[in-house]
């Protein structure tokens, strides 16, 4: 399983040049795998790759052209499209312990980005941020606390409480690197006063760096998971409402920054939300339409559910092609109607959390070389299909999908952080699109459309400038190595020929 390139040409040509990107597939000992006790975030299982398909063919042409209309292709994306959601409950292990003492590791990884894209776009929020209550001072001097022993099924949220340090935190965060920000507030405590208070404090620390204000998280989970004995889509549109309603009557600024449905598209769908009228009732009021989804979850397996449990290694195989059960082009199928509906309402639609599998991901799946693939074609599978970005789920040490992992903090003197493989597909994605804020992406369905060598064509002002392959199959042999011709323009298509004279490979 390899990357085999990720080519990138010159913008408008001005130099024949083509810059390819390539790795190289490692083996990691397994042997302590199974009997491993310690926590997810570091677990060393390691899955048999599916075998090598019968009659791949490794040698294809990609034929680009020059004045591309735009109908072809995406909208024109930012090179921050694939973000981070930062579980509430984490933020004081991932950003820093406070204001003033922020982890270096986690600023140098943002830079590492924002060199590339210009900016990082980062949602703290997730299902800690439904019963975290803003507070001036906690007992221990700390930013933020946890009630474990409130925790709820079936995900063992933890109620929260935290203080302004936390989002003075983030706005320093900002300071040092060009991070914008998603802030979400609790919809299940009855607590207007502190759903006011963190808009409020949210608006006048973080300025322009804050994108939007999630108005509650997977509501449509709600009703599950036993928060109300009924609770519908009609149910969150009047308390969408309402809460625009307390924004305007505390005089708040901001009542177009808000951020919905937020739902996990499970109990609900996206059109059951849309069809109460939600968009044209709030369209003043919405920075961004949203959903959350994940292609399957590990509950039954990490909180005893008493549902199936999903073998990872029968599930591997699902991830590791184009359009594979859990791919990114399947998971955003249901999503496709929400995209263009949100475009002609002159809105965008935010994947807002979205990771190999919810409850934490999966041993071998979600730490290993494939999930970074995995990712790299789901987000531009959504930055073709118009989504406005993804945010990729950071959690705990206690999950396997972690794009990072700090150390534990008794451990944070001599423990180092660890990279996940999403991360690596932010780090692409980021270079692929790119600064500029024009790129337009192209799904090319090379190799006649073949599940395991998809590619994709990057375009500024109608004329191609970066080109991404991926090759999912894992072969030792090099026999399945990729050998791709890319020509742009020429007789063929009726234009002259523009295919650059060389290639620099990194």
């Amino acid at each position: 399983m390899r990357l085999q390139i990720l080519a990138f040409l010159q913008a408008a040509f001005v130099v024949s040049a083509v810059t390819v990107y390539s790795t190289v597939t490692t083996a990691v000992s397994t042997a302590a795998a199974a009997d491993y006790t310690g926590a997810a975030a570091y677990n060393p299982t390691v899955l048999t790759p599916p075998p090598v398909p019968t009659g791949l063919n490794t040698q294809f042409t990609l034929q680009l052209q020059n004045s591309v209309p735009s109908n072809n292709l995406s909208l024109a994306q930012n090179g921050s499209f694939l973000g981070f959601s930062v579980e509430m409950s984490v933020v004081n292990q991932v950003l820093g312990s406070n204001s003033t003492t922020l982890q270096v590791a986690f600023l140098n990884l943002m830079a590492n980005l924002a060199q590339r894209s210009g900016r990082v776009n980062i949602r703290v929020g997730g299902n800690t941020q439904e019963t975290a209550v803003l507070v001036e001072s906690t007992s221990d001097g700390k930013i933020l606390e946890k009630n474990v022993t409130g925790s709820s099924n079936p995900t063992q949220t933890p109620p929260l409480i935290y203080t302004p340090d936390l989002i003075y935190m983030m706005g320093n965060v900002s300071a040092l690197v060009n991070v914008h920000w998603f802030v979400g507030v609790p919809f299940l405590i009855n607590d207007t006063t502190t759903r006011l208070a963190i808009t409020q404090l949210s608006q006048e620390v973080l300025g322009d760096k804050l994108m939007g204000i999630q108005i509650g998280n997977e509501p449509d989970l709600y009703q599950r998971h036993e928060h109300f004995t009924t609770y519908g889509p009609y149910d969150y549109y009047g308390d969408f409402g309402a809460y625009v309603t307390d924004m305007t009557t505390a005089n708040l600024p901001g009542t177009n920054l808000l951020v919905g449905p937020n739902i996990a598209s499970a109990d609900w769908t996206a059109e059951e939300v849309w069809n109460t009228g939600f968009v044209s009732t709030y369209n003043q009021n919405l920075a961004f339409l949203s959903v959350e989804n994940y292609p399957t979850d590990n509950c039954a397996a990490q909180f005893n559910t008493g549902a199936a449990v999903v073998d990872p290694q029968t599930a591997f195989p699902g991830f590791l092609s184009h359009n594979g059960q859990f791919s990114g082009y399947t998971i955003i199928q249901k999503f496709l109607n929400s995209s263009s509906f949100a475009i002609a309402n002159g809105k965008r639609l935010m994947m807002m959390e979205t990771n190999t599998g919810s409850c934490g991901g999966f041993a071998g799946i979600s730490d290993a070389f494939g999930a970074a693939l995995w990712g790299i074609d789901y987000a531009f599978q959504m930055a073709f299909n118009n989504f406005a970005g993804g945010m990729i789920h950071v959690g705990g040490q206690s999950v396997f999908y972690n794009p990072f992992t700090p150390p534990p903090t008794n451990q944070s003197s001599f423990h180092q952080w660890t990279v996940g493989p999403t991360y690596y597909s932010a780090l692409v994605t980021a270079e692929s699109i790119g600064p500029s804020n024009i790129t337009q992406l192209m799904d090319l369905g090379a190799n006649n459309g073949n599940e395991y060598t998809p590619a994709y064509a990057f375009y500024e002002n109608g004329n191609p400038v970066r080109v991404g392959i991926i090759n999912y199959v894992t072969d030792p042999t090099g026999a399945s190595d990729l050998q791709v011709q890319i020509a742009i323009g020429g007789s063929g298509v009726g234009q002259s020929n523009q295919t650059p004279a060389s290639v620099q490979v990194k």
